[in-house]
């Protein structure tokens, strides 16, 4: 435990009950109380979202999950971003968490080392539509589940997902159950049985990653949270004390149980403020590979052909997320260190999802690459810090570091950036003068007196 953590812990006492205080904690989060980088970053992470979501909603994982779903019916009640359809409220949850996920695209937060918007979101905003609840609720509601997310993942350490677990899927869950608990007003005691459902549904192994199963994770997450909120809040019964109990959620799936951790005030008072957007559509241990290269590029001028050796210097964790290393399909291409370097070293446009794709991992200027680079592993690093070291051919070795752990300081900067990738990922399917209708709803959304209109917005043009 740290210093500062041992004399707050010493000034406000760690509760011994983690479960009920967290849902106190949550259901307690008022609107007013968030500050306005808070506010603005949660309006940011809604924009990335739909954004990802919209370009997503036609990759193969979301078309057969749609034609699952179909055979089933079920009253139409929420909307499928991309398509305009209708579905019950669960499958939204479900098909839409997927669809925002299908590309990896999504924003990311240390404190679970996972997704936890793509979790959160689907969820409530399926709920909202079909409530009427207005889009002050639907923010107040994701800052909520988000908080949720990031202690409970603060609670159970990186053990929990150095153990195997997709904290996507699995701390998503609750974040989720805390967001769909909030939008409903469910009291404490409620949204703490909520937690105790959300527990016992999470699921989701690392060991899926460069599958379908992985973007199906943070569907699940959000259909988990949804039904468990809901079942809670019909009188479902289930234990108040998930995450410290003997055998429960800690117990079992982390060998870390961080009371002081989760408790602990984050920096800029909300968890949310740190929170990581992607500008490469790429697993995030490779963005800071990617930038190094990107560096080099662009400051020692290295060119694909003198290219004699690459090193990719970074974190054991990313041994066993991100380093596929011949990757043959478009989803490995998106966890592998080595083509990734490759193609920022190529000079690819890695913030273009097309680029991840099977005919592009074969080739040859990126496999010749990829053949020549060479991964090292520090175990002091942490999963955000990356240099890359390039041999060439005339003899000269030139190297780059970069950390894509550090959130932006600008947050009006950050928010252009991701107009202008939400832009960028929705005009094809939109027409430019949609999507920018779209960003300015959303914009706009803490003023919408209910999503209807949001959501509209979302069908693909004709």
């Amino acid at each position: 435990m740290s210093e500062a953590m041992s004399a707050r812990s010493a000034e406000h006492p760690v509760p011994q009950e983690v479960t009920k205080e967290l849902a106190a904690v949550s259901s307690n989060l008022a609107r007013h109380s968030l500050s306005d980088d808070a506010r603005a970053i949660a309006r940011q992470c809604v924009m990335d979202w739909f954004a990802v979501t919209i370009a997503g909603s036609s990759e193969p994982a979301v078309r057969i999950l749609k034609e699952e779903f179909a055979a089933d019916g079920g009253a139409e009640m929420a909307t499928l971003l991309g398509s305009g359809e209708k579905v019950p409220i669960s499958h939204a949850a479900l098909i839409n968490g997927t669809a925002s996920h299908a590309l990896d695209y999504d924003d990311v937060h240390l404190s679970i080392l996972g997704h936890p918007t793509v979790a959160v979101l689907p969820a409530i905003v399926a709920l909202a539509e079909a409530e009427g609840r207005s889009g002050a609720d639907l923010i107040a509601a994701f800052v909520a589940g988000y908080e949720t997310a990031c202690r409970v993942g603060e609670l159970v350490g990186p053990a929990h997902y150095a153990h195997g677990f997709h904290a996507t899927a699995t701390i998503g869950s609750f974040g989720a159950a805390a967001a769909v608990a909030h939008l409903m007003k469910l009291d404490a005691g409620t949204t703490a049985t909520a937690f105790g459902i959300a527990g016992t549904l999470a699921s989701g192994l690392k060991s899926m990653f460069g599958t379908m199963c992985k973007p199906l994770h943070a569907g699940r997450a959000a259909e988990n949270g949804l039904r468990a909120a809901r079942l809670a809040a019909r009188g479902f019964s289930s234990r108040p004390d998930v995450l410290e109990c003997a055998q429960g959620f800690a117990a079992t799936q982390s060998t870390d149980f961080i009371p002081e951790a989760a408790f602990a005030d984050p920096v800029g008072g909300f968890h949310i403020r740190s929170n990581l957007f992607k500008y490469h559509a790429s697993c995030y241990l490779t963005h800071a590979p990617i930038e190094a290269a990107m560096a080099l590029v662009r400051d020692e001028g290295v060119e694909p052909a003198a290219v004699e050796h690459i090193c990719i210097r970074t974190a054991e964790a990313a041994d066993r997320v991100c380093n596929i290393a011949n990757p043959r399909t478009g989803l490995e291409v998106k966890f592998s260190l080595r083509l990734t370097v490759a193609l920022a070293v190529a000079g690819y446009d890695t913030a273009a999802f097309e680029t991840y794709s099977d005919t592009v991992a074969a080739e040859p200027v990126l496999v010749r690459l990829r053949d020549r680079t060479e991964v090292a592993f520090d175990a002091g690093w942490t999963e955000t810090q990356a240099e890359v070291v390039v041999t060439l051919s005339d003899g000269r070795t030139v190297k780059a570091y970069h950390d894509s752990g550090i959130p932006a300081a600008d947050v009006v900067n950050q928010g252009k950036r991701i107009r202008t990738k939400f832009m960028t990922l929705t005009t094809p399917i939109l027409g430019e003068g949609q999507a920018a209708e779209l960003a300015d709803a959303i914009d706009g959304i803490e003023d919408a007196a209910s999503l209807g209109q949001v959501l509209e917005l979302t069908q693909r043009a004709s």
